[in-house]
C-alpha cells in the first residue's frame, strides 16, 4: 500500500484462505478456510516496521498479524499461533527464550531447475569443490555480498552471533541471539527476506531448501530453548546447586512426545526428508543427549545459567513462527503433564522404534491427521487446513516423474 495509506491507518484486509495458500499458489477447498471465503485484517506490528535497505527506491516492510474481522487472531495465523504459546507460558509465570540457527546455500544462478545448482565462480575462476567448510578466506568471491548483507541486518536492527562457511559446497550459517520467541521469529523470517533480496542485487541465488544438493549436507534450522522466571530471569532448567531440575526433564519429555505427531511442521515440504535420510548430523528421532549431534534433542555443553535444549529436527525450510510455536509447545505439554524423559544415549547408538519419526511427507502428513494432541494444542482449524495445503504440494510432486525414475526405471524389462 502506499506510505500516505499506511500512515492514515488505513485498514489492509486479505482473504481469509491466502493463509492456507501452497507453495505452489493454489489453495484446498474453501470449506477449510471457512466457505464464504471472508476477509482478514493485517495489523501491523509497530516494533516491526522497517525501511529496506537495499531497496533503491524507498520502500518499507511491516511484519502484520492476522485478525478475524472480529477482532480476535486468526487461527490460521502462524504468527498468532506462536503469540498464543507465549501466553501460555506467561499465565504459568514463565517466559521461553529461544535462539535459531540457520543454514543457507548461496548458488550461481539457476535458470534451468533440471540442472543442479552450481556455487559461483570464485576469485581464482573456479568453482567451489567442498574443502572450504570453516574457512576464513575470501576465495569465493562473495565477500562484497556478505558486507551487504552484514550493513542491512545491522540497518534492520538484527543483531547477529556468528556467522561461518559450514560443512556444504558454498554453504554458510549464522546464530541468532537468544531472546524473546516471537522476535527471534521475526528476525529469522526477516534475514531469510533479506538474504534473497541482497543475493539477487548480486547476482546469486540464496537457496534455503533443506536438502539443495546430493552426497552433501542439507541446511537445518537449530532451535535453542530455555525458559526463564517472568520476575527473576532465573533459568528453570537448573536448580540453585547448578543441577538439572524437573521441570527441565519434563521439557525433554514433552518434545519426545510430541516430536513424531509434529513432524510434518519442522519438515514441512518434500525435501525436507531428503536432509532426514542421509543425516550428516540431521537426526530424524526424538533422542535426547548431552552434546551427541546424532541426537534429535541436544543438550549443549553450557553452564547451569544457559542450561538449553536444542532441537535439531526443523530444517532451513521450515515457517520459523511454526517451528518455534510448536517445541515450546510440545515442552509445555511435558511441563504441565509432568512427564518424564527416556534414558540419554550417547555415542553411536540404535533409534528406538517408539522414538523414531516419520521419514517422508505422506508419513508424517499421516501422523499429523490423526493427531489429537496436535489439534488440541493448535486447534482442529489449523491442523486441517495445514494438511489440505500440504497434501496438495504433495500431490503436485507425484504428478512429476524424476530424472531418477527415466534414468533407472525407463530401461527394467
Amino acid at each position: 500500500m502506499t506510505a500516505e495509506g499506511f500512515l492514515e491507518g488505513r485498514r489492509l484486509q486479505m482473504a481469509r484462505g491466502v493463509l492456507l495458500q501452497c507453495i505452489m499458489g493454489g489453495y484446498p477447498p474453501a470449506r477449510f478456510y471457512g466457505s464464504d471465503d471472508g476477509d482478514l485484517a493485517l495489523v501491523p506490528d509497530p516494533a516491526q516496521i522497517h525501511r529496506l535497505p537495499w531497496s533503491k527506491q524507498p520502500r518499507a516492510l511491516a511484519i502484520c498479524d492476522a485478525h478475524e474481522l472480529t477482532g480476535e487472531s486468526s487461527n490460521l495465523s502462524t504468527r498468532g499461533q506462536l503469540k498464543a504459546v507465549i501466553t501460555r507460558y506467561k499465565a504459568l509465570g514463565l517466559d521461553p527464550v529461544v535462539a535459531t540457527e540457520l543454514e543457507f546455500f548461496v548458488f550461481a544462478p539457476n535458470t534451468d531447475p533440471t540442472h543442479p545448482f552450481q556455487p559461483p565462480v570464485g576469485l581464482d575462476g573456479r568453482r567451489e569443490d567442498g574443502h572450504s567448510a570453516f574457512s576464513v578466506s575470501s576465495n569465493n568471491g562473495l565477500r562484497p555480498f556478505f558486507t551487504e548483507v552484514y550493513e542491512c541486518m545491522a540497518a534492520l536492527g538484527l543483531p547477529r552471533d556468528t556467522f561461518m562457511h559450514e560443512m556444504g559446497i558454498s554453504q554458510f550459517e549464522i546464530n541468532l541471539l537468544h531472546g524473546d520467541p516471537l522476535l527471534l521469529a521475526d528476525q529469522t523470517f526477516l534475514f531469510k527476506h533479506l538474504l534473497k533480496e541482497v543475493a539477487l542485487k548480486h547476482g546469486l541465488t540464496v537457496v534455503c531448501m533443506a536438502k539443495p544438493l546430493a552426497h552433501t549436507p542439507g541446511s537445518s534450522m537449530h532451535i535453542h530453548q530455555s525458559i526463564v522466571e517472568v520476575y527473576t530471569g532465573r533459568n528453570v532448567f537448573s536448580d540453585e546447586a547448578g543441577q538439572p531440575t524437573a521441570t527441565f526433564r519434563h521439557f525433554i519429555a514433552g518434545q519426545q512426545t510430541c516430536m513424531a505427531d509434529f513432524t510434518a511442521l519442522f519438515a514441512p515440504n518434500v525435501n525436507s526428508y531428503q536432509r532426514l535420510c542421509h543425516p550428516f548430523a540431521s537426526p530424524n528421532n526424538a533422542c535426547w543427549s548431552h552434546d551427541n549431534r546424532a541426537a534429535g534433542l541436544r543438550i549443549p555443553a553450557s553452564s547451569p545459567v544457559a542450561r538449553r535444549v536444542e532441537n535439531r529436527l526443523p530444517g532451513a525450510d521450515a515457517n520459523p513462527y511454526l517451528a518455534i510455536a510448536a517445541s515450546l509447545a510440545a515442552g509445555l505439554y511435558g511441563i504441565e503433564h509432568k512427564l518424564e524423559p527416556s534414558e540419554p544415549i550417547q555415542g553411536e547408538f540404535e533409534v528406538p522404534d517408539n522414538l523414531s519419526l516419520p521419514c517422508t511427507l505422506h508419513a508424517a502428513l499421516e501422523r499429523l491427521k490423526r493427531s489429537q494432541l496436535a489439534k488440541e494444542l493448535f486447534g482442529k482449524e489449523f491442523i486441517e487446513g495445514y494438511i489440505a495445503s500440504k497434501s496438495m504440494e504433495l500431490t503436485s510432486f507425484y504428478d512429476e516423474i524424476t530424472p531418477w525414475e527415466r534414468r533407472v526405471l525407463a530401461a527394467q524389462a
